[in-house]
């Protein structure tokens, strides 16, 4: 008996014979690849090394696990670790909710000028830099901003959204969720084309209203791209959006807006702690590898999703 993998790796040879153009065609963006991802890739090297720009790669002596060691020893670096891990999910869980929440209400409208204007309008800010969104929430947030002048109009305090530990995480995930809920809608609005409209017949027929039909229609003919969507963004538990933070965060935040990224960048090249930095940043991307690897599991364990 033929098994599983036997005949997924027929199905590939026999996809690479039919479409080996679209392979060619591969073949530039390939040595991209190699020469600006995997070829700097040597700088890796200097997480081992007490590193001097003047002595180079080879003249640096080499210390081996010196820095990681440093690294796991540093009073803050739990602190960032846990910042990085709760704005990172937090990101994921409430994006993700909103997006399907938002996908659910758009699919109810029927009138499609009206539909294409508010995909259009949601989807807008996702397409925009943060460098543009940053500087809008930065007016918007601070202590004269349009908010807090709402916010003093109900004879309430002003509140310090990006200068007060308590409110910076919860800023941080809001605003990233307004800005890319609505892109990532699209998927789920895609899948539920893919749902057999008789069912929607049939379930008026035995007098579901909209909302149960959406409850018990429409969010299970969903389900497996939620799971499988779920699954993949594992792989960015570690990702806390380093540029949104960058733009809006200050040193009176650093407590609870600090994230690995931006230590990163702080340590690398405003202190330019060039073998620190390098050892926190190779730290993360082997954490990022593992996370991937074991989301791309179960993306093909639970909804059989494949990338080959």
């Amino acid at each position: 008996m033929v098994n599983k993998q036997s005949v997924h790796r027929i199905k590939t040879k026999w996809n690479m014979k039919q479409n080996w153009p679209l392979y060619i065609m591969l073949i530039p963006a390939g040595i991209l690849l190699l020469i600006f991802s995997y070829y700097p890739m040597y700088g890796v090297s200097i997480a081992f090394q007490d590193y001097q720009p003047v002595n180079g790669f080879f003249g640096s002596p080499f210390v081996g696990l010196k820095w990681f060691k440093y690294v796991f020893e540093m009073p803050d670096f739990k602190e960032i670790l846990s910042n990085t891990l709760i704005m990172a999910i937090g990101k994921i869980l409430i994006g993700t909710l909103f997006s399907i929440v938002f996908a659910l209400l758009l699919n109810e409208i029927k009138n499609r000028r009206y539909k294409k204007t508010v995909q259009t309008i949601v989807y807008l800010p996702y397409f925009l830099s943060w460098v543009i969104i940053g500087g809008i929430f930065v007016d918007l947030l601070s202590a004269d901003g349009l908010i807090n002048q709402v916010i003093n109009l109900f004879g309430h305090e002003s509140i310090m959204f990006l200068g007060d530990n308590r409110y910076f995480r919860g800023t941080m995930i809001l605003t990233d969720v307004w800005k890319s809920f609505g892109y990532g809608a699209i998927i789920y609005l895609a899948a539920m084309t893919g749902i057999d409209p008789q069912l929607y017949e049939s379930a008026r027929m035995d007098g579901a209203n909209r909302f149960k039909q959406a409850l018990h229609i429409t969010l299970p003919g969903i389900l497996p791209t939620i799971i499988l969507l779920a699954t993949l963004s594992i792989g960015n538990i570690l990702n806390a959006g380093f540029d949104q933070i960058l733009i809006m965060y200050n040193e009176v935040v650093y407590e609870t807006g600090d994230i690995i990224d931006t230590f990163v960048y702080r340590v690398g090249l405003e202190s330019a702690q060039f073998s620190l930095s390098t050892a926190v940043g190779l730290f993360k991307s082997v954490v990022s590898f593992i996370m991937i690897g074991i989301s791309y599991t179960l993306a093909y364990k639970f909804a059989d999703y494949r990338i080959f």
